[in-house]
């Protein structure tokens, strides 16, 4: 594949961008020269011979657009491609401004009289683009799911998935379309979503043409290699990570009260000032952390509602510097609402500010009846706008969002709470932006933010043409090492790889259409094309991995793999042993106060031993707690599944790192070290000794814990091994525990008898071997991974899925698309096969139409309730019918080879807002449902108006097949639910 790269040099400009600048900020202050560049690269199909003619624009030849302001150098050859009639991919930071390169290629359809699509990922930027292209144009419409506007019109703005709806549905449209338009193209690294965009891509029509706008990604190249080879056309990529406005990086340590500037506007990390940053760090009190519950990390936020919170004190310290308007970035819904309220007693606004917002408010609300005007999200908001200060999350009443993002705007919103996603797509950059955590629950763990989220939340900084420099402070509660931060801060954006997956809907849409066919669409998915790629990078791997490996020379090689294997089975077994007799369920009885306990050492986890024997020492247990979890409903867990920790009195060795960050750790008992009372977790515990020691209770003078310790040296010199716990006194009844036992007592005997145990230099041969034995590993790892790349990805999946069909009745043995299959391809927003089986049993003809959509709610809820309301007798007893439907499709899918989790699948179904959903579809008020829910209000609202979207796609499935009784009950569940606040109209339509 040809490639052609240019970069772009300074051009003289009185005024252009594209020179060496020196800007002086507010105070005065110089910023650094910088010299303003794009990269211009070209990807070209195979074959393809480039013309040598200029890429330039013909000067006598007017442009589609012109701009009042002097273009960017990226804007200036993106543009020039699209003079050319060909696609590009523009990769370029938030705010950077991409969106002239759209407007450009909309002009130019127009002049054209070309059919212009416009994608967005959400439908929330899908409206503001729609306003914003309706003001420079007049020839536009919009199709998101929620509203239909013009859809005849010349540009059409939509989301992703209505784009590949049409695509499928062979409309009209499609075949006319001359440029399509992907905004935020990133997303399609999504892990839900972003198969819709490699669809959507891989069906265009081949004589489209393509514009592709992108946060900056490592791997644009890539991504236009693949277009280039799928659409067989060049692919051109325009490239800048330049900022107009350059970022500083400071961090405000928790309990200080100052900012240390650790990344400067030349991307220099100031090391020096990192240090003084954690050395002003005020630890987080215990009793602090308690209140917090283990959720998450809070610290630095939470505690009394006054002015002596870190928060408050940044606010303050911002708006008297002059460095608002400021987004503070938070990653969870309710601790955005906690901080806001945080700055009670702050007003930022005048009196002529604080009526304005009046006015606005009260306009945009004036759509609502009088009683959702009494709603406490919107009664509870205005005061709070009124002082400047303002709330963003998906849990807001929508309108309660807009008007949010137009007072912000109008900058009559000078410090935003915000989560994650106000990141995305919108423009609303401030001057500062803050990060209330630098750690982040992912679903599954806390974590640091990844250097791409940060990159993508710190763009927001820094307002171009009004600021001289934008500014991001991170607030840090606790130490990181400097290379984590310099990663943060300083490292590179996520790269764009594909998340394609199979899904039946898909499947059944491509058997469908006379054109298209699955195995072709994943041949020319971009999941196929960077397996492909990274084959010869895998062979040199291979190849390097294998030499090192060939190169070791053992002796007695054989002989010592088979001892080498045996200690392994004996610590696998000894493992056994002790998960069981030191679980919960038979240890937690014998957990009291001066009891001895052995634990394994810190680093016998760490690197491997070939002893047979555990790195352990001795410790005196004092008192032990149940380690709560991360995760929510961590309550419904049993006591025999919890996870517990023991604080035990033992030996430690303890030192400081290069931070001056305090590193305890356990040593043996005769090592140089302090007696401290530490948390062990109990999978560390490799014996309960069966006798207590007196110690005292009052362990904080130094002279008690070392008498502790002294009793218990004396102890275990006496008793050697700790007199410990039998576990037949323990009650041990377990059959797998007593053949664990035996094998442990037959593999003994083989350590005795073999003929290497008293071998010279047993441990280094041991550890060599272990080394070959880890290289193997890998090279079997990455060959497995070169064997599943270099056959069609996905093809046993799609062999499975395809018997999946044929068992429930959706195609032929011919693959020829039968009634319940024509039902499944139009619903593409909620599971579709067992919707499809509820549907075709006779399930939803039976109930009410109030019932009906109450069933359907649980398609469309995916957050987790802990205290959700339990649904009344006869919506359980659909919810059961669900389940049961879910359970047996699971098992088809199972018993089809499709790697499924039936249970999981089972409980993805949830029932948390069934009788809210029963009640709006009754004729209830929204305030009134609110009253019986723990749901925030924008949350529930988007859950009904998805349901809304799904009745859409059930009322067209009925009509494919006839159904007009069905067909007459979903639009009357339509009726029932399309109504008042839940569908009050976008203030940007």
């Amino acid at each position: 594949m040809g490639s052609l790269k240019r970069k772009w040099g300074e051009e003289a400009s009185s005024d252009s961008p594209q020179q060496k600048k020196k800007q002086q900020s507010g105070d005065g202050s110089l910023l650094v020269e910088e010299a303003v560049g794009c990269v211009h690269d070209v990807s070209y199909p195979e074959g393809y011979v480039p013309s040598t003619s200029s890429t330039e624009l013909p000067k006598d030849c007017k442009p589609a657009k012109e701009f009042p302001f002097t273009l960017d150098p990226f804007q200036s050859e993106a543009i020039n491609c699209l003079d050319n009639g060909q696609s590009v991919m523009v990769s370029a930071h938030t705010s950077a401004g991409k969106t002239v390169v759209a407007l450009y290629a909309i002009a130019m359809s127009l002049r054209n009289n070309q059919r212009v699509i416009y994608t967005s990922p959400i439908k929330a930027l899908s409206n503001q683009k729609y306003r914003e292209f309706k003001q420079e144009f007049s020839d536009v419409g919009l199709m998101t799911g929620d509203v239909t506007i013009d859809p005849n019109a010349s540009c059409l703005v939509m989301t992703t998935e209505i784009w590949r709806s049409m695509q499928y549905k062979g409309s009209e449209i499609v075949r006319e379309v001359a440029w399509i338009v992907f905004d935020e193209v990133h997303y399609m690294r999504d892990r839900e979503r972003g198969v819709v965009w490699e669809e959507s891509i891989v069906m265009a029509p081949k004589n489209s043409r393509f514009v592709f706008l992108s946060a900056t990604v490592p791997n644009a190249k890539e991504f236009a290699d693949w277009v280039a080879k799928v659409h067989k056309q060049p692919c051109h990529i325009v490239y800048t990570d330049y900022r107009p406005t350059p970022l500083q990086h400071y961090i405000f340590p928790a309990g200080g009260d100052g900012l240390f500037l650790v990344v400067d506007e030349k991307g220099k990390f100031r090391e020096d000032s990192f240090q003084k940053a954690l050395n002003a760090l005020v630890p987080t009190s215990e009793s602090d952390r308690k209140k917090d519950n283990g959720k998450s990390k809070k610290g630095l936020l939470m505690g009394k509602v006054n002015e002596q919170s870190d928060i408050f004190k940044l606010v303050k310290m911002i708006i008297q510097r002059q460095y608002d308007p400021v987004i503070i970035f938070s990653f969870s819904k309710r601790e955005c609402e906690f901080l806001a309220m945080q700055m009670a007693r702050m007003d930022l606004n005048d009196d002529d500010e604080k009526g304005n917002i009046e006015i606005i408010f009260w306009s945009a609300m004036d759509m609502l009846s009088d009683d959702d005007k009494k709603l406490p999200q919107v009664s509870n908001m205005l005061p709070l706008l009124k002082r400047g200060i303002g709330v963003h999350h998906s849990g807001l009443l929508p309108i309660l969002k807009e008007v949010i993002e137009i007072l912000f705007q109008e900058g009559l919103i000078k410090c935003l709470f915000a989560t994650e996603t106000f990141s995305i797509g919108l423009n609303m950059p401030a001057k500062t932006v803050v990060f209330t955590n630098v750690r982040k629950f992912d679903g599954d763990k806390f974590r640091w933010i990844s250097s791409g989220e940060y990159i993508q939340m710190s763009g927001r900084a820094g307002r171009r043409g009004i600021d001289a420099r934008g500014i991001c402070i991170l607030m840090v509660d606790e130490r990181m090492e400097p290379s984590t931060a310099k990663m943060m801060l300083k490292g590179n954006a996520d790269s764009l790889n594909s998340a394609f997956h199979l899904s039946y809907n898909m499947l059944l849409n491509q058997l469908r259409c006379e054109d298209a066919d699955p195995e072709s669409m994943l041949r020319n998915s971009f999941y196929q094309f960077q397996a492909d790629r990274a084959i010869p990078d895998l062979e040199k791997q291979v190849k390097a991995l294998e030499e090192e490996r060939d190169s070791m020379i053992i002796e007695e090689e054989d002989s010592l793999k088979n001892y080498y294997n045996l200690i392994q089975q004996y610590k696998s077994l000894k493992n056994d042993i002790r998960d069981i007799v030191y679980s919960p369920k038979y240890c937690l009885p014998y957990m009291k106060s001066g009891r001895p306990v052995c634990i394994k050492c810190i680093d016998d986890e760490k690197s491997p031993s070939f002893s047979i024997e555990d790195h352990a020492t001795w410790g005196v247990l004092m008192d032990f707690h149940r380690v709560k979890s991360a995760i929510e409903d961590d309550a419904s867990r049993r006591p025999e599944d919890a996870s517990y920790a023991l604080d035990i009195l033992t030996r430690c060795a303890v030192s400081k790192d290069g931070l001056g960050k305090k590193q305890i750790k356990i040593v043996p008992l005769k090592e140089p070290g302090e007696p401290l009372v530490v948390s062990v977790p109990l999978s560390q515990v490799t014996s309960l000794s069966s006798a207590r020691l007196n110690i005292p209770k009052d362990l904080l003078p130094l002279e008690a814990r070392e008498n502790a310790l002294k009793k218990l040296s004396e102890f275990i010199s006496r008793y050697a091994n700790g007199m410990p716990l039998d576990p037949e006194e323990m009650n041990i009844q377990s059959n797998s525990y007593k053949k664990a036992v035996r094998r442990l007592e037959a593999l003994e005997n083989l350590f005795e008898k073999h003929e290497i145990a008293k071998s010279p230099l047993i441990e280094q041969k041991l550890k060599l071997l272990n080394r070959k034995e880890e290289l193997t590993a890998k090279v079997r790892s990455i060959k497995k991974t070169m064997r599943s790349s270099t056959v069609l990805a996905f093809k046993d999946e799609l062999k499975a899925r395809k018997r999946v069909l044929r068992r429930l009745g959706y195609i032929t043995s011919d693959d020829v698309v039968e009634l319940k299959g024509k039902v499944a391809c139009e619903i593409s927003s909620a599971d579709e096969l067992t919707l499809t089986e509820l549907m075709f049993s006779g399930v939803l003809k039976d109930v009410k139409a109030e019932e009906m959509v109450s069933l359907l709610s649980c398609f469309v809820w995916q957050e987790r309730l802990q205290d959700a309301a339990k649904p009344r007798e006869e919506l359980e007893l659909l919810f059961t019918q669900l389940q049961d439907t879910a359970r047996r499709i699971a098992k088809a899918q199972l018993e089809c080879k499709v790697q499924i989790d039936v249970e999981s699948f089972v409980s993805s179904f949830r029932p948390d807002i069934m009788e809210a959903v029963y009640a709006w579809a009754k004729g209830s008020k929204f305030y009134e449902i609110m009253e019986i829910t723990q749901v925030f209000e924008g949350s529930l609202i988007r859950a009904i108006r998805r349901l809304e979207e799904v009745l859409q796609q059930l009322i067209l499935a009925a009509k494919s097949i006839g159904e007009t009784e069905l067909e007459s009950k979903f639009e009357e569940a339509v009726s029932k639910i399309k109504r008042d606040i839940v569908f009050a109209a976008s203030l940007y339509l």
